[in-house]
């Protein structure tokens, strides 16, 4: 059985939904989301799929950074540095 490597599709995929939660919670933390009343219901709407992102992209990150032999020029660790330091943020602050 053949071990595929991740395609540039599916890191590009990974790196922008990491960045993409770590925008979402970067407002939320910076911004007064509730400062408008359609602004604080998207809010509420998005933050169990940002929350359930947050915590499964470097899971997946992990998986398809071992499936690419642990290099160290992938896209896929930038997007677990990513993914980690946003956990630590969100946990630490």
């Amino acid at each position: 059985m053949k071990h595929a490597i991740p395609n540039k599709k599916t890191e590009r995929l990974v790196f922008f939904l990491s960045l993409g939660t770590s925008a979402f919670w970067s407002i939320g933390q910076v911004m007064d989301v509730y400062q408008f009343a359609l602004m604080g219901a998207i809010y509420e709407l998005l933050w169990l799929p940002f929350l359930i992102l947050a915590f499964g992209i470097p899971a997946v990150s992990i998986f398809l950074w071992a499936k690419a032999k642990f290099k160290i020029r992938s896209l896929i660790l930038l997007t677990l540095i990513i993914s980690i330091t946003l956990l630590v943020g969100m946990i630490m602050g």
